[in-house]
């Protein structure tokens, strides 16, 4: 870190950590649900996340915890409670960073403001990958903010809409089953596609990598809220573990593709989205 001081180049290296942590979380659409400090790990390491959730449809300000009642904790919500979290670690240092009180508010606050820059570099990083980009553009950000309006506009189910992605990568000719999942606004995503094809064909990467790329940073199962709930049901009904079991086999290997398991890929019926998520669920 290059300051001499250990109480501050603690608290950028746990900066970073949350930055990179919070980061990955909203590229797999995941919302913690307790985002307060006694859940949040100076190692950057996902802790005490009982009524946790994963988003279907793509809806930033998504939030599923009960005992969350104002959406604090919403997915769009994380990075800034995670720096408001890394601002009362730096309250904790501050006798540690400076024996003059002012100088260490002084010192505490040039990191804690570097948070944002630091989150976003690595958002764009997550999201390059989430959409197949091998290098880093200027207008990158632009395309991939311009797609997640248009997944929040049409209600598009997040982690099915990108594992799509990743088929139309390789085959274009796939383009009509991922743009099915616009309803609301198909032209406006037929643009997106435009522009996103205009950038992959600035890079040399083949269709083929790129596609295997992207599986890899798009989930094929991700734990869906209705299929947990169905797992909890047989256990506790009908003494039935084998729906629990398989799940938690195919959630094992996420990025593999499953056929035999395809059915818990779905995302859930209109009934089966009004979710809540309990702690110790």
């Amino acid at each position: 870190m290059g300051t001499g001081n250990d109480a501050l180049a603690l608290l950028e290296r746990v900066i970073d950590a949350q930055a990179e942590l919070v980061a990955r979380w909203l590229g797999v659409g995941f919302v913690h649900g307790v985002m307060n400090t006694d859940n949040t790990a100076i190692s950057g390491e996902t802790i005490d996340y009982g009524p946790c959730a994963f988003l279907d449809a793509y809806d930033p300000g998504k939030w599923f915890s009960s005992v969350d009642d104002s959406g604090r904790y919403a997915f769009s919500n994380q990075p800034r409670i995670a720096l408001w979290n890394l601002a009362r670690l730096a309250e904790t240092l501050l006798g540690l960073v400076s024996d003059d009180a002012e100088r260490a508010v002084v010192l505490a606050t040039e990191r804690l403001e570097r948070f944002p820059s630091r989150f976003e570099k690595a958002r764009l990083s997550v999201m390059r990958d989430k959409i197949g980009l091998a290098q880093e553009e200027e207008d990158d950000g632009t395309l991939v903010d311009g797609l997640l309006l248009r997944l929040a506009a049409n209600d598009v189910d997040y982690s099915l809409f990108f594992r799509r992605l990743c088929t139309v990568a390789a085959d274009s000719s796939q383009e009509p089953w991922l743009a099915s999942l616009f309803e609301k606004e198909p032209g406006a995503f037929r643009a997106w596609m435009d522009t996103w094809r205009r950038r992959l064909a600035i890079e040399t990467v083949s269709p083929e990598e790129r596609a295997a790329r992207m599986r890899r940073a798009n989930p094929a199962f991700i734990p869906r809220n209705h299929r947990v709930e169905e797992a909890i049901e047989a256990a506790v009904r009908r003494a039935d573990l084998e729906p629990f079991e398989t799940l938690v086999e195919v959630l094992g290997r996420p990025y593999d593709d499953q056929p035999d398991s395809a059915h818990l890929a779905e995302p859930p019926g209109p009934e089966q989205r009004d979710y809540r998520t309990f702690c110790g669920t």
